[in-house]
């Protein structure tokens, strides 16, 4: 039986490849963007049985209500909710702004509840839906000269791993996909935002730019091999929670967790310590 996804981000890189990749399996897809012009082209050519196309700026409440009521009303049901639209803020803490600091969260934190809050209904309606929150691997370790970014992609870590309780009663999985670093545009100067202050303690350590520019178009991850695991998870009866995409997200994963037990061990003795007496 074919599925209805509905997916924001999907005008280009890897909203844009799991939407296709989903069509091509013969699923039907709201492929959900800011620009309609850039949906058009991603996606002209594709049979109009298949594909609605929905403008959708997460960061707007109001948008995403309309946006959800728009797929139920053409497809009649949600079976896959995949919340992917964000971007990357880099830059040292010290030199964002709080203008730039609440964009970020708007859309990569609060662009996810606005579209979460107007789909849940629905999905709790059919007691059946997958919920695929595209994260980061940066949501599971700490990144130089990206705080604020990191903070966003904890947050959905956070937030998935609390509904994944909270919506298994009604049949509903949530699963987090953790990439590392894949060959999209998201380091692509129209994509990536860096932080406009500069403070000359952390400039003569080297720029934030400098450092991640140099990883564009040279990351280890393929896109449309993600979009096909994608796939796959969605395809799972009993989907996982949690889902590392690429080799270099998988090693730094490893590495996080086995410094993070070694320090709980480490501190074993003084974390006991704070019990009741009585306990």
């Amino acid at each position: 039986m074919s599925k209805v996804w509905f997916i924001t981000g999907a005008g280009r890189g890897i909203g844009a490849h799991i939407a296709q990749a989903a069509i091509a399996a013969g699923d039907k897809v709201v492929a959900a963007a800011r620009s309609l012009e850039q949906l058009n082209s991603t996606f002209a050519g594709v049979d109009p049985g298949q594909v609605a196309l929905v403008q959708l700026d997460v960061a707007r409440e109001e948008q995403a209500a309309t946006a959800i009521q728009a797929a139920v009303e053409r497809f009649g049901r949600i079976d896959v909710l995949v919340n992917n639209a964000a971007y990357g803020l880099l830059g040292n803490f010290e030199e964002l702004s709080s203008q730039e600091i609440d964009q970020q969260f708007g859309v990569n934190v609060f662009g996810v509840m606005h579209v979460l809050r107007a789909a849940l209904p629905v999905l709790r309606r059919q007691r059946s839906g997958h919920v695929l929150n595209i994260s980061s691997i940066a949501g599971r370790t700490g990144f130089d000269g990206a705080a604020v970014y990191c903070a966003t992609k904890y947050a959905i870590e956070g937030l998935s791993s609390s509904l994944s309780l909270e919506l298994a009663k009604f049949g509903i999985h949530v699963t987090s996909v953790e990439p590392g670093f894949f060959r999209t545009d998201f380091l692509d100067q129209s994509s990536v935002r860096y932080g406009k202050k500069v403070i000359e303690d952390y400039a003569a350590h080297g720029t934030v730019e400098g450092a991640y520019g140099a990883y564009h178009g040279k990351q280890l991850g393929d896109p449309a091999k993600l979009a096909t695991a994608v796939l796959r998870l969605a395809a799972m009866d009993k989907p996982p929670q949690h889902f590392l995409a690429g080799s270099d997200a998988l090693a730094m994963a490893h590495a996080e967790v086995d410094a993070r037990l070694s320090e709980m061990h480490g501190m074993a003795e003084l974390s006991r310590s704070t019990d009741h007496a009585d306990a």
